[in-house]
């Protein structure tokens, strides 16, 4: 995706955030009833997603390091413009459960470094799926919709639902069923560093947006009597009755801002963070984004919540073209951010509360397209970081590397994916809370598999 792409997909995004203060106004959720079975709280729990914008390349993230299986990798990605990875530049792991070794990317060193203390965990071959599907199935035509699309694979991503378009996210149907334990205060559960995007939209929850750095709080507000005045005109406003709902729900939402920029304002513009330091060399927007989660989690105190859901982003992985170098910037911005934050939730003392994991639209093919790049694909792998992740292991299964072979759907290296995105939600949104009878709400097609929990974290 090129950069001026990338900027109209975050305005659109941040359309729906109320400017200044950034609360993400979601009109479709006024009137419904409110999220289903009271549960019991279990302490503070968080789950971080990170999108990554544009179908990341997962075959140059995680390769074999065997001398067969970087063969079978090598023999492919060398040939046309070639993008493969010397063999001698990867960053070797060893998967407890698997009897060879595998290869990261050579800028995941951080990375590397917490798999090897078994705070992360691979999920290989995952993708957008209704139910377990073969190769001759795919032929016939049984596939998700629109699947090799940037926005519907983005869609499907974030909903779950790949047979017809939803208009909630994953991310907020856990927020509908957790949100009882976040009554004592409610504080939103989903919070987004990106403005409105799908993952984080429920049906009976609002989420909330806060901007990537800086404050939270509408300017032109100061301490002056005119702006005190001024700011109690505008509540005086928003609180106004209407029997036009929008109106109404707009003014719901504002005033919901407004209350909320008095709490998360402060936490957002603390310049005596603990785990600030831990940031102070990272000059990126991932790191940016995460400081904020992480100081949001380190005022959970303040904010009352017992469960939220972060949302983060780092776009440019449409890989069309110079693949080698853009990636390795990309994973060079990823790789020390994750570690840090990881870093700052164990200095929290809440490393086992926050569970952080990867998304993107799609793989890419196997074979290299012309001009040092690759092509739309499928399945992909993706990494699961905390302390209560069973890391240092391959969960899934990792695809069979040959072009036209029973792991691929077509003949480019599209592998067909053996595990569904609803295994990996459910896997995830069984440890923040969710009752296992609410499992099948939040992700309607799981029922279609016959594993719901992958073991990965616990």
């Amino acid at each position: 995706m090129n950069e001026t792409n990338r900027g109209r997909r975050a305005f659109l995004r941040n359309l729906a955030a109320l400017s200044s203060a950034g609360l993400a106004s979601r009109l479709g959720g006024i009137n419904l009833v409110a999220a289903a079975n009271a549960q019991q709280a279990g302490g503070y729990k968080a789950l971080v997603c990170v999108f990554m914008f544009g179908g990341n390349d997962g075959n140059n993230t995680i390769i074999p390091l065997d001398s067969a299986g970087y063969g079978q990798y090598a023999a492919v990605r060398t040939a046309g413009s070639g993008i493969n990875l010397p063999q001698a530049s990867l960053l070797p792991i060893q998967p407890a459960n698997a009897g060879t070794p595998f290869g990261l990317h050579p800028a995941l060193a951080d990375l590397q470094t917490l798999f090897e203390q078994r705070k992360l965990a691979v999920l290989a071959n995952v993708g957008t799926l209704v139910q377990p599907l073969t190769k001759a199935q795919y032929a016939a035509g049984l596939r998700p919709l629109s699947l090799y699309s940037h926005s519907d694979q983005q869609a499907q991503w974030q909903s779950s639902i790949s047979d017809g378009v939803s208009g909630t996210g994953w991310g907020g149907r856990i927020a509908d069923r957790t949100a009882s334990l976040n009554a004592a205060t409610s504080f939103p559960v989903v919070t987004s560093l990106d403005g409105s995007v799908l993952f984080t939209a429920g049906q009976a929850t609002t989420p909330l947006a806060i901007p990537a750095s800086g404050s939270f709080a509408l300017a032109g507000y100061g301490a002056s009597a005119a702006s005190t005045a001024r700011l109690a005109a505008v509540k005086q406003l928003l609180a106004a009755d209407s029997d036009n709902v929008l109106v109404a729900g707009a003014g719901d939402i504002s005033s919901q801002g407004l209350n909320l920029s008095t709490t998360v304002n402060p936490i957002l513009a603390n310049a005596n963070s603990t785990i600030a330091p831990l940031f102070a060399n990272l000059k990126t927007a991932t790191a940016s984004q995460l400081f904020q989660v992480a100081k949001m989690i380190e005022a959970r105190a303040a904010t009352g919540a017992q469960r939220q859901i972060f949302f983060v982003s780092l776009g440019s992985f449409d890989t069309h073209g110079d693949q080698l170098n853009r990636q390795q910037a990309l994973f060079a911005e990823l790789s020390p951010a994750l570690k840090a934050f990881y870093d700052a939730t164990a200095a929290l003392g809440v490393g086992s509360q926050v569970t952080t994991f990867t998304l993107s639209d799609f793989g890419r093919t196997f074979q290299a397209a012309s001009g040092g790049g690759t092509d739309h694909a499928w399945g992909n792998h993706h990494f699961i970081i905390g302390d209560a992740v069973r890391g240092g292991a391959f969960y899934g299964q990792y695809p069979q590397l040959a072009l036209g072979g029973p792991s691929d759907a077509e003949s480019e290296g599209r592998w067909l994916p053996t595990t569904s995105v609803d295994q990996y939600g459910a896997t995830l949104a069984k440890w923040f809370g969710v009752a296992a009878a609410d499992l099948g709400a939040v992700f309607p097609h799981l029922g279609n598999f016959a594993v719901s929990d992958l073991g990965f974290v616990g």
